[in-house]
């Protein structure tokens, strides 16, 4: 199944650079935007060991490889407490997403993005615990590469503010987008 995704993505990247070479250039150039989002994680990618739901915030910034194409390196964090156990985690879990634009192959007009992604990257885990608790930690068995699939959209308020929707098989995110 991950082989059938990772085909057919870097088939969008490719027919993506290629629409870019062959056609001339978009009026509308992907990149230098700077996104803030929020979410919700716990149950899928690096998150999934909690099984419960935790609010997530991620930050990135694009930059444009062609008019469809762009990279934007990326944080994520969040924080787990158990008081329980007397258990905080926290995960920073850190990357680049590359992501190819459909606008120009769906004939979107300038206000929305279309774009599918695949973000790689690797978790930095802290665990800590009260004083006098030494019990297991919950980020057990889960390696700390992973390869998450997007597919998300961006709706342009103006020429330097959007909102934007990032469905991912990690943690999707709702959030603002300064261009």
């Amino acid at each position: 199944m991950k082989t059938t995704i990772l085909t057919l993505l870097l088939a969008l990247l490719i027919s993506g650079t290629n629409l870019s070479a062959q056609q001339a250039k978009s009026s509308e150039d992907h990149g230098s935007s700077l996104n803030l989002g929020l979410g919700i994680g716990g149950y899928y990618g690096y998150y999934h060991y909690v099984n419960q739901t935790l609010p997530v915030f991620n930050i990135n910034y694009e930059l444009g490889v062609t008019s469809n194409f762009t990279l934007a390196p990326f944080v994520t964090f969040y924080s787990y407490r158990n008081d329980h156990d007397h258990y905080r985690e926290t995960i920073m879990p850190l990357g680049v997403k590359g992501s190819v634009y459909l606008d120009q192959l769906l004939g979107l007009n300038s206000h929305w993005d279309i774009y599918v992604a695949g973000s790689l990257g690797f978790a930095v885990v802290k665990s800590t615990w009260d004083v006098g608790y030494s019990g297991n930690t919950y980020y057990q068995n889960v390696s700390p590469l992973f390869l998450d699939f997007h597919i998300g959209t961006e709706y342009h308020l103006n020429n330097r503010v959007g909102l934007f929707v990032d469905f991912s098989t990690g943690v999707s995110t709702v959030g603002l987008a300064i261009h």
